[in-house]
């Protein structure tokens, strides 16, 4: 059994990527109402133009440019109204003009409307007191998207405005990767439920949570399992009718090299693991593995600290379940200011946990928090960003620039 141990970062994502390639999740048609969130999974080629007709972008008249007097005011008689909705048929002549609202397609003989604040009705009559430009107020049609036009990429996630842009051309279904389904274990006999009493020695689970909540906030549905006390026999068990059962399971703790960490050893016995061990903190005891006789599911192994569990998910875990939907879009990384200096000690890279705010000239800054070991889940409860520190020692100065990874 030989793989990889002790990799770095970079290589840890290499693998992830590729095993989340080979394992994309099948394609499924669904309403636009479902598809918030959700990942396209075939491009869209707009069969419309839009808008589909010359309408007019202001409540006015819609009228000739050629009719307007140059130096004086202008009166034109008016021959109709044509409101937003459909056509009326209307055509202006010499010295006419159509009332006509916002959206409302361009009359026939009409190549501009003048603003309803810049007139005066007085019966048939419309007086304009202040000229349009030709063309002024109107909007073509095909001007934001002709026909043939690529309006959505496959890979690219589905926001509101891009389901809108889909809607705006008549879709009402779309073709999106199937979200992973996920199982979630937490283990450790130390861990007791929230809201019953402790006794020495024993914590509080908060990183069902915690994980949990990262997942429901990248819009899965995941199924937290009953926590897995430190026996080999309850966690194999566990594990492989959850292997059987979902796409990815994630499980917490128990990855080390302790007595009681039993997952390393269950899972090399299935000739499985693409790596283990990271060089990152926190987080360097994460593996990554098939799962053998324990199913088709995909497990990514967090360790158990919880801010290890926060930094690995949005690393490493966040890469898995996107690659699986195919999602070519990055996620988001930005450069900030540090505030202060840091003095960073160790050869790992690593995720250290910060405040992101903005200075009066519009610059990104990133306060680092001091506490940084991975215990220390008030830390990271105060902080919004990761902040990217690089393999090697480091010594940054207060204004050095880093890369951030927002929550």
């Amino acid at each position: 059994m030989s793989f990889p141990t002790r990799i770095g970062f970079d290589d840890a994502r290499r693998i992830i990527d590729e095993v989340a390639a080979r394992r994309c999740m099948p394609v499924e048609r669904v309403s636009l109402a479902k598809a918030h969130g959700r990942v396209l999974a075939q491009s869209l080629t707009a069969m419309l133009p839009q808008p589909g007709f010359d309408n007019s972008a202001m409540d006015g008249f819609a009228l000739r440019h050629i009719d307007l007097h140059a130096e004086d005011e202008t009166v034109l008689t008016l021959v109709g109204e044509q409101f937003a909705g459909r056509a009326q048929d209307l055509a202006v002549g010499a010295g006419e003009c159509v009332r006509i609202t916002t959206g409302a397609p361009l009359p026939a003989g009409t190549d501009c409307v003048v603003m309803k604040e810049n007139t005066r009705l007085d019966g048939d009559n419309v007086r304009v007191m202040q000229n349009p430009r030709p063309g002024q107020h109107v909007r073509r049609a095909g001007e934001d998207v002709r026909i043939g036009d690529v309006l959505l990429a496959a890979g690219q996630m589905l926001t509101p405005s891009r389901i809108a842009l889909a809607a705006g051309q008549g879709m009402d279904r779309l073709d999106v990767a199937r979200r992973p389904t996920v199982a979630v274990f937490t283990t450790g006999d130390e861990l007791v439920e929230p809201g019953l009493p402790l006794r020495p020695g024993e914590l509080y689970n908060s990183n069902r949570e915690l994980l949990m909540g990262l997942l429901r906030a990248d819009g899965f549905e995941p199924v937290a399992w009953p926590n897995l006390i430190d026996d080999p026999a309850a966690i194999d068990a566990g594990l492989r009718h959850a292997g059987h059962a979902f796409d990815v399971v994630i499980t917490c703790g128990g990855v080390s090299a302790g007595e009681k960490d039993h997952i390393p050893e269950l899972l090399q016995a299935e000739d499985s693991v693409h790596f283990w061990k990271v060089r990152m903190k926190p987080g360097m005891p994460v593996l990554f593995a098939d799962g053998g006789r324990l199913g088709d599911a995909l497990f990514l192994c967090l360790p158990g600290n919880p801010v290890s569990v926060l930094a690995t998910y949005l690393t490493l875990g966040r890469a898995l379940l996107d690659g699986q939907q195919g999602r070519a879009e990055p996620r988001p990384r930005l450069r900030a200011r540090l505030d202060t200096a840091w003095h960073k000690t160790h050869d790992r890279l690593e995720f250290l946990r910060g405040r992101l705010s903005y200075d009066d000239e519009g610059r990104l800054h990133v306060q680092p928090n001091p506490a940084d070991g991975s215990h220390r889940m008030r830390a990271a409860a105060d902080s919004d960003a990761l902040i990217v520190l690089g393999e090697g020692e480091q010594r940054l100065a207060a204004g050095d620039v880093v890369d951030v990874l927002p929550y």
